[in-house]
């Protein structure tokens, strides 16, 4: 057997390339075909498809049937979908407990959404906002559109800023009435009484303004990865802010939760995952129409319409059953 995974040859090249036969599995390693892989636009973009670094081999979340058991397996069936952290390839072999059971009736390519939850899901777990605050979201790409809907199904009042009119339209289309182009700081409704602000944007701009419109000890939590330099805005502005509001300005690691649960830490990015799994699977999240399925032999067409804002939806997902003989040819 063969096997494939995509790569990042050279700056803004991407194609399939023939990759080793995976490695002995271990006593609690679970192996088996990969069904779909989840693009990171922000992440594979700027890090990976816009690089330094080549080859370089991106991925970000999978779902995949596992089809062999190490010895010691005892949670997981031959049979089974397993979501993971994987990157893009045609298997998938990890440690049992990182892959998490797909509840039943999920679809797979909806499953993978899960790790971009995961993202903020560790600001709803460590927030000091409590149910009833209100919540802003800034940047409503695919992390902060997921965001959004999170808190609010956690019982907040969510506001979101959008600065463009079709991912406002989506929000809107998801539930979430209250939609801004940009900050109200200068709303005397809202400035003042924010009590978490989730950054998602990674804009400098939208952290200013978010330091503006937090009531006093509010959080703004940095999730939104600044890869480059977009204002002339200056760091006093900020800090001044902070100092006068007492404003909690940190960051929004998506690590800083333990991998796994534990006795007297129960919450974690594993069980994180499982429980956007499970809210995915009540359709609690609304993401009707805006996943788009891309075949795996010809990821330069997917990279390049990320990159040229051309992909419809939010999120794109390759879908590794749309071919059972891949080659190395670019399509």
């Amino acid at each position: 057997m063969r096997y494939y995974a995509i790569s990042i040859t050279a700056k803004e090249h991407a194609e399939v390339v023939e990759i080793a036969a995976p490695e002995t599995l271990g006593p609690n390693e679970v192996r088996g075909k990969t069904l779909f892989t989840l693009v990171s636009p922000g992440t594979e973009l700027a890090y990976n498809y816009k690089g330094t670094t080549f080859p370089s081999f991106p991925g970000y979340a999978a779902v995949f049937e596992a089809e062999e058991l190490g010895a010691e397996v005892k949670d997981i069936s031959m049979g089974d979908l397993c979501f993971c952290t994987g990157t893009h390839r045609s298997f998938q072999q990890v440690d049992a407990q990182d892959a998490r059971p797909v509840p039943e009736g999920l679809p797979p390519e909806e499953a993978v959404l899960a790790r971009l939850m995961g993202v903020s899901m560790t600001t709803l777990m460590t927030t000091t906002a409590r149910p009833g605050d209100r919540v802003m979201v800034t940047g409503a790409g695919p992390v902060g559109f997921l965001a959004a809907q999170m808190f609010t199904l956690s019982g907040y009042e969510v506001f979101v800023v959008e600065p463009n009119e079709g991912r406002r339209h989506l929000v809107e289309q998801s539930g979430i009435r209250t939609v801004y182009e940009k900050v109200p700081f200068d709303d005397s409704n809202v400035a003042g009484t924010v009590a978490l602000v989730v950054e998602c944007s990674g804009h400098e701009q939208a952290v200013l303004n978010a330091c503006r419109v937090v009531r006093k000890r509010g959080e703004v939590v940095l999730v939104g990865v600044p890869w480059h330099r977009q204002t002339n805005a200056s760091a006093h502005d900020v800090l001044s802010l902070v100092f006068h509001k007492y404003v909690v300005l940190r960051s929004g690691w998506e690590w800083e939760l333990p991998h796994h649960a534990a006795d007297f830490a129960p919450h974690s990015i594993h069980s994180g995952f499982d429980k956007a799994l499970r809210w995915l699977a009540a359709g609690h999240i609304s993401i009707d129409n805006m996943i788009t399925k891309a075949n795996p032999l010809a990821p330069q067409n997917v990279y390049q319409d990320l990159l040229h804002r051309r992909t419809k939806g939010l999120f794109s997902v390759f879908d590794w059953g749309q071919t059972e003989t891949p080659d190395t040819t670019d399509g």
